[in-house]
């Protein structure tokens, strides 16, 4: 049902709170959407940034949409870790972007996410979207909140090497991370994919709290 879903989709809007967060957390979905549907328009928004940075995020973001039919880039500059403390600034960025998107599909952070940016930012995606698609996307980490999602994307193989390589290249300045390495992503891959019973063993898992096909 998701991935039909997913197939029928025109637009789509990816959201991120920092410049990794999306190849993470949806980048095989991404790939998978517009392997299916060449004709899709991407707007693709990163929250937090500084310039080396937003040169990492630009170029992967590239990367990852050169088989969208176009997409708009937008890689932001407020400070990572504080966006609950300035968030009348970020709800009146979610305003602005409500009034010029209206996807299809919007994939967003997990609002149980232990990261304050991140809940934050599923909290004004609902605000904004509320009668969207929202999937919401889990990024791995020390706190350990990775949960139960109900809804899945299969990919294959390709794919995911594909995303794995995207994140570990495309982020060096993340590489001394304990847990930025490509085995986290392949575990968190597997481990989705046995949940699903992904033909090729691998998948990503969202949260979906509302559903409905007309």
């Amino acid at each position: 049902m998701i991935e039909a879903a997913l197939e029928g989709a025109r637009s789509m809007l990816c959201i991120g709170a920092h410049c990794d967060d999306i190849e993470i957390g949806c980048g095989g979905a991404v790939l998978k959407l517009l392997g299916a549907n060449p004709g899709v328009h991407v707007d693709w928004v990163v929250l937090t940034s500084d310039a080396e940075r937003e040169a990492e995020a630009r170029s992967a973001a590239e990367a990852v949409l050169r088989g969208a039919a176009s997409a708009t880039i937008s890689i932001e500059a407020f400070r990572g870790r504080f966006l609950p403390y300035v968030a009348a600034d970020v709800k009146e960025y979610f305003d602005d972007l409500g009034a010029r998107c209206d996807p299809d599909v919007v994939f967003t952070h997990y609002r149980d996410d232990l990261h304050q940016d991140h809940r934050l930012l599923c909290e004004l995606t609902y605000n904004t979207f509320r009668d969207h698609l929202v999937l919401e996307y889990e990024i791995p980490k020390y706190d350990g909140d990775v949960g139960r999602p109900n809804a899945y994307v299969c990919l294959t193989r390709e794919q995911c090497e594909r995303k794995v390589a995207t994140i570990i290249e495309g982020f060096p300045t993340q590489s001394g991370k304990h847990w930025f390495t490509g085995e986290t992503f392949w575990a968190l891959l597997r481990l989705r994919g046995i949940e699903a019973k992904s033909p090729s063993g691998y998948a990503e898992a969202f949260y979906s709290r509302k559903m409905v096909l007309r």
